[in-house]
This record gives C-alpha cells, structure tokens and sequence, in this order.
C-alpha cells in the first residue's frame, strides 16, 4: 500500500495508491496519517476498509498539488555521515557510533513544493536521502526485532544550510529546519512494498545535472541498528520520521563547493518511491 496526502498546504487530505495504479481520496476513513493512526493499527484498519470501499472512493487527479506523505510527526531524527564516501567527502571520518541530529517538523512540506533559499543563506545544499516512518512506540528494542516497528519507506531531501550547520556554534539542527528544507513524499511505501530497503539506487541532479547516484548498500549503519540505537536514547513514537543519511554528491563535497541559487530545478528519487522536484526560490 503507498500512502500519500494532498491538497494545500496545511489542510492536506489522505490518499492512497491502489495496486492497478489508481489514486484514491480516502478522507472518508475519517483519519490522517498521523500518530494516532500508526498507533492504532491504521495500516491494517485501512486495508480493510478499503477493500469495502475502494471503488467507491473519489479519484485523484495528477495535477493536485501533493503535501509531505505523513501529517507532522512528533519528531524527525536524522543521521549523519551514514555512507562512508559522503563521510569522505566531508573529509570527516566514518562514525564509531549513529550521528544524530534533529530537523524541525516545521520543516516539513510537499515533495514537489519550491525550496525557500533563507534570508543570509550563501550554502543551501542537497541531500537525498531513505526515510522510514516509525509503525509503534519503541523503546529499548532489541536490533533482531527492530524491523517489526517499521511502518515503511519514504523519499526525502534533507536540504542543509551549511554556514548556519557547521559555522555557527556547531548546532547543526540550525542548517536543517528552515521552512521547506524537508520535503518528504510523494509517498510512503510500507514494508511489503519494498523488498530490501538497503539495496535501492538514489539519485540527485540539479539542472539537469546528476550529482548524487549511488545505493543504500553504502549505508554505514543499516535500519536494524538506526531503531536500536536510537531507542536506547529516545522513545520513537509512532509517525516519526527517520532519516538515515545522504550519499556522495553534496554541494559542500565539490571543490570548490556548489550550493543553489534561486531558480535551480533540483530532482531527486530513490527506486520504487517516486521521485521529487523543487525550484529554488529566494526568501522574500
């Protein structure tokens, strides 16, 4: 099943992705995707529902405007320097352990939404990266059980200012939660949709250009491991959002360095979850 959410911006309806293709405006379930819904078995209550009602659910049209996949979760975590040659080209070396860092839920928009450039912003970069939506509470799990609290997988670009990230006080969540810096959709695909989450290509170009093009196999530090580790630290509720690093490719990688600049087409996708695209537009 591939859950989607659409309309404008803050009033965005559910939606889902038939298996003959079709979208379907499933609003008369009467829930989000939020963390209710995780929590209360939705995945399962929905499927159910909609093998009463699907064909009578109104189709949706491809030219509605589509808002992040998942309502705003309780938290997005992300994790840093995950694939050893993004780790590489940061001229940083590969973590011993996860590194965390947070990006606002305020972030969050639709997968084809513009990039709003912030004001004094000179290193907005681009990062796409595998999410994972988190399917029941977890806390202290063990990494043979990890799996069964994931609800599915998601596209995202974890845009990053790099001067607010890695000059200003080190406080990286700074450089990653402006407005529009999480796009997230233009689905989530649950588990059985995805054979194996850690063999998927990602991609990334901007104008046309391809600069990131590699595999999740690159990951240092698999999905398993991410749920363990950080339920050790944290209660993962159900909806929030895991984001488990970008590969090589990024602005801050080049030399010299590349960042976007108002009317670059950034676009982006990962294999059997869709694709996204955002112009870059500067802060008015």
């Amino acid at each position: 099943m591939k859950l989607f959410r659409f309309g404008a911006f803050e009033q965005e309806q559910p939606g889902v992705i038939l298996s003959d293709g079709r979208k379907v405006n499933v609003a008369a379930f009467g829930e989000d995707f939020n963390e209710a819904f995780f929590a209360t078995d939705g995945l399962a209550r929905l499927a159910d529902w909609l093998t009463i009602h699907a064909d009578t659910c109104p189709e949706v049209s491809e030219d509605v405007r589509l808002g992040s996949a998942i309502a705003r979760p309780s938290k997005i975590v992300c994790i840093g320097l995950n694939y050893a040659k993004h780790a590489a080209e940061s001229g940083m070396d590969v973590p011993k352990e996860p590194v965390i860092f947070f990006k606002s839920t305020s972030a969050l928009c639709g997968p084809n939404d513009n990039v709003i450039i912030p004001r004094n912003s000179v290193k907005t970069d681009w990062e796409v990266e595998l999410a994972f939506v988190i399917g029941k509470k977890a806390s202290y799990v063990d990494e043979a059980n990890a799996m069964d609290y994931v609800a599915g997988y998601i596209l995202h670009n974890d845009y990053s200012e790099r001067e607010f990230q890695l000059e200003r006080s080190g406080q990286w969540v700074k450089g990653k939660s402006n407005d529009t810096f999480a796009p997230l959709g233009p689905f989530m695909a649950t588990k059985d949709e995805i054979a194996d989450p850690h063999t998927l290509r990602l991609w990334l170009k901007v104008n046309e250009e391809m600069l990131q093009d590699s595999n999740t196999d690159d990951m240092v530090f698999k999905i398993p491991t991410l749920v363990s580790y950080l339920s050790q630290f944290m209660t993962l509720l159900p909806g929030d959002v895991i984001s488990t690093g970008t590969p090589f490719g990024v602005g801050l990688g080049f030399k010299p360095p590349r960042y976007l600049k108002a009317g670059d087409v950034v676009e982006l996708g990962i294999e059997g979850l869709g694709t996204q695209r955002q112009v870059a537009e500067a802060y008015q």
